[in-house]
């Protein structure tokens, strides 16, 4: 299996990128229409942590990690790596000593559509970790693959350079001329949830702050007393 290695690809704007970083993933993908999101395999490793950054995106071999030491030469500081293969694959293809070399360069974490291993050294060393299952399950380094092509997880797509949010959630990608706009909608969507959340705090109800009493009687919902409805006292 021959493969490329593309170089230098376009990034997001770094300031984008750091505007992103404050909101969480469902209000991402709420503000980009519902849209972006990796898939709800794709878990943490960790808990209490958000990073963003830009995607440096990975297409291995199943069982095979050649193409990640690849990849590794090809990040630099705030990228995130996206990893995943030509068929399904839940072995162990990432693990510390991975990690430890991403560190140093400046990478924010890694988010991998296979398998995760030595996840308490990545929690004791503070690097970030999605990935589709934990396993022990050793890799080869014998096939070739690509580094920084789109690649497709969950059926949704991952370029190069794109932004990833990911947290307790899960994982979002942010096409990148779409980085901008989206931290402006997510910044307004956050104003808008601030809003509600004081008036619930106030005691108002969602059916009358979101107009749903009409809602349900369109819908034919109706509303019956305890007797009414089981007929008891009859």
């Amino acid at each position: 299996m021959g493969g490329v290695i593309v170089t230098n690809p376009p990034k997001a704007d770094a300031k984008d990128v750091e505007a992103l970083a404050a909101f969480g993933v469902a209000t991402v993908s709420e503000a980009m229409g519902r849209t972006g999101l990796l898939g709800p395999e794709i878990r943490p490793v960790q808990q209490g942590v958000r990073v963003a950054g830009t995607a440096v995106t990975v297409l291995s071999w199943p069982g095979d990690n050649l193409m990640i030491h690849a990849a590794v030469e090809q990040c630099g500081e705030g990228d995130i790596l996206v990893v995943t293969t030509t068929s399904p694959c839940t072995d162990g293809l990432f693990g510390e000593l991975f990690a430890t070399a991403l560190q140093q360069r400046g990478v924010r974490g890694v988010v991998i559509n296979t398998g995760i291993r030595d996840t308490q050294e990545l929690r004791d060393m503070g690097f970030a970790g999605w990935s589709r299952a934990v396993s022990s399950q050793g890799t080869v380094k014998a096939t070739g693959g690509s580094v920084n092509v789109p690649v497709a997880i969950d059926g949704q797509v991952v370029h190069p350079g794109d932004v990833i949010v990911a947290d307790d959630d899960g994982v979002v990608v942010v096409p990148r001329e779409k980085a901008r706009e989206t931290a402006e909608k997510s910044e307004a969507r956050e104003a808008k949830e601030a809003a509600t959340r004081a008036a619930f705090l106030e005691g108002q109800l969602g059916l009358d702050r979101y107009g749903l009493r009409d809602t349900l009687k369109r819908l034919g919902v109706e509303y019956k007393t305890y007797e009414e409805y089981t007929g008891a006292g009859s």
